[in-house]
């Protein structure tokens, strides 16, 4: 397994993580003995970088990576978030808190649900606009005196408040939505992550699937995926992005790869520092985006791929108003 580092003086783990997210809802039914498995082989092949959070599920994906490390805690690096509460009524928009108390309250739950007695590297899910962010990352950082956590992240901020978090204490890595149909963080975000030695983690480096090809129409999600709901799935959305979709696979197969591998590489290229983390539930993709680290693209080869995608390309908001309302804090 290929190795990098979150950042240039950050922790080494593996080029590629995981993401486990769907392995507890989201996107459909899910099936923990067939999750636990893709974790175990995930660990077998060197890759050790494991992402999940405190409200997926909620709960249980905390439980479920847990419970899959087992006997082996040092096998993992394991990266989870708080801010993110969520009350009885799953329709209604979920508040976030980044109070010193809350911080420190997230914690001992993730610690008790994933069975350890510290995590790796902990997020703050988004920016609490009511608490200053000093005062979150302040109680971050007491944390990590307690040794309860070896590294401090962030995920969805702006560049200023990464700069004024970052001066609290040392930011270890910022995770934002990034990939070809998302190219959001190029606004600065990621000049500042290259400038402050912050590592950067792509979730949805897969365009929630998409990018793969896989997806050819809306009824291809199960009645309880998320995605249903999602402006980028929908309409006449779905069908202009789809296109974008299917120029990417030609791509892909004149590069005789998969066009979620073309994809990855894509992200993987952008920096040395960059450590994407595309969630499966299936051994066979967790295999192909592993194969992903063995694709070079070249400047033909990200030439072609800037004129078939350029930045802007997707068609549509890439969360609903309540959500996108919460990013760049």
């Amino acid at each position: 397994m290929k190795r990098r580092t979150l950042g240039p003086d950050g922790p080494e783990v593996s080029a590629l993580g995981l993401g486990c997210m769907g392995m507890s809802g989201m996107y459909g039914t899910h099936d923990d003995a067939a999750s636990i498995a893709v974790i175990q082989h995930a660990l077998d092949q060197g890759l050790d970088f494991l992402d999940t959070a405190d409200v997926y599920g909620p709960h249980s994906n905390e439980q479920l990576v847990g419970k899959a490390i087992g006997d082996r805690r040092e096998d993992a690096f394991v990266a989870t978030k708080f801010g993110f509460m969520r009350g009885a009524d799953a329709s209604a928009p979920m508040r976030i808190n980044g109070r010193p108390d809350y911080v420190r309250s997230s914690c001992e739950a993730s610690l008790k649900r994933l069975g350890l007695d510290h995590i790796d590297l902990y997020y703050l899910h988004r920016v609490d606009p009511q608490t200053p962010i000093e005062e979150t990352v302040g109680a971050m950082a007491d944390l990590v005196r307690q040794g309860k956590v070896r590294f401090v992240g962030l995920s969805e901020p702006s560049a200023a408040t990464l700069r004024r978090a970052h001066a609290e204490h040392p930011v270890t890595a910022i995770q934002c939505e990034y990939s070809l149909w998302t190219r959001d963080p190029e606004d600065g975000v990621l000049d500042t992550c290259r400038e402050l030695g912050v590592g950067f983690v792509p979730y949805s480096p897969l365009g929630r699937g998409f990018l793969s090809g896989a997806i050819r129409s809306p009824e291809d999600f199960p009645e309880d995926d998320y995605r249903r709901n999602s402006p980028r799935f929908q309409g006449e959305n779905f069908k202009r992005n789809l296109a974008l979709v299917d120029k990417v696979g030609e791509l892909a197969a004149d590069k005789g790869c998969t066009p979620a591998q073309l994809a990855l590489a894509w992200v993987l290229g952008r920096d040395p520092h960059i450590v994407p983390i595309p969630g499966t539930k299936r051994i066979r993709y967790l295999d192909q985006n592993i194969g992903a680290l063995d694709v070079e693209l070249d400047a033909a080869d990200l030439k072609a791929i800037d004129a078939v995608f350029p930045p802007d390309a997707a068609s549509g908001a890439r969360y609903t108003e309540p959500m996108m309302s919460l990013l760049r804090g």
